[in-house]
C-alpha cells in the first residue's frame, strides 16, 4: 500500500506522473519546497513514475544535494575543490569546524550543519563558502567569524 502523499507532494507526483525522466526534477522541486526529501514519500514517487523504490532511493542517495530529513538551522557549505584548497581552504575547514563545533559532512551541532561542495564557482576568488545559500567569497577565518555570528543573529531574530 502507497502512503498518502504530503500536500505539498500530491501537485508535484499529478505534474510528473509517468514521466520516469523527471525524476530529478521532481526530487529538486519536493526538496526546494520542504527543505529535504522525506524517505517516507519514495513509495509514492515511485509509484507516480512508474519506477522502483530502489531507482528512486538510488537516486536520492547518489547524489550529495538531497537530503532525507530536514536541514538545520543554518548549514555552511565550504569548497573544496582544487581552487580553494590551493588557497587554504582545508585550514579554512579546520577553522570552521572549530568555529561551529560541527564536523565537516557529520551531524549538526546546536544547529548548525557543515558540508563540502565541490565548486562554487569561486575559483579566482578563493575560498569560498555558502551561508544558508549565500556566496561568500576571499573567507578568511577572521572573515568567516564574522559571518557566522551575522547569521546566527538573523536566526536568533526569525
Amino acid at each position: 500500500m502507497v502512503p498518502t502523499p504530503h500536500a505539498t507532494l500530491a501537485p508535484l507526483l499529478a505534474r510528473h506522473a509517468g514521466r520516469a525522466h523527471e525524476l530529478l526534477p521532481l526530487l529538486h522541486a519536493l526538496q526546494d519546497s520542504e527543505g529535504y526529501v522525506d524517505p517516507a514519500h519514495v513509495p509514492a514517487i515511485a509509484a507516480a513514475l512508474n519506477l522502483s523504490r530502489a531507482e528512486v532511493h538510488g537516486v536520492i542517495t547518489f547524489y550529495h544535494h538531497f537530503r532525507s530529513a530536514p536541514p538545520p538551522a543554518t548549514v555552511v557549505q565550504v569548497c573544496r575543490a582544487e581552487a580553494c584548497r590551493s588557497r587554504d581552504g582545508e585550514a579554512l575547514v579546520a577553522h570552521v569546524e572549530a568555529a561551529t563545533g560541527a564536523r565537516i559532512d557529520g551531524e549538526p551541532c546546536q544547529g548548525i550543519g557543515v558540508e563540502s561542495v565541490y565548486c562554487l564557482g569561486q575559483c579566482a576568488l578563493s575560498p569560498a563558502v555558502t551561508i544558508n545559500g549565500e556566496l561568500h567569497a576571499r573567507v578568511s577565518p577572521t572573515r568567516f567569524d564574522a559571518l557566522l555570528a551575522a547569521t546566527r543573529e538573523e536566526v536568533a531574530h526569525d
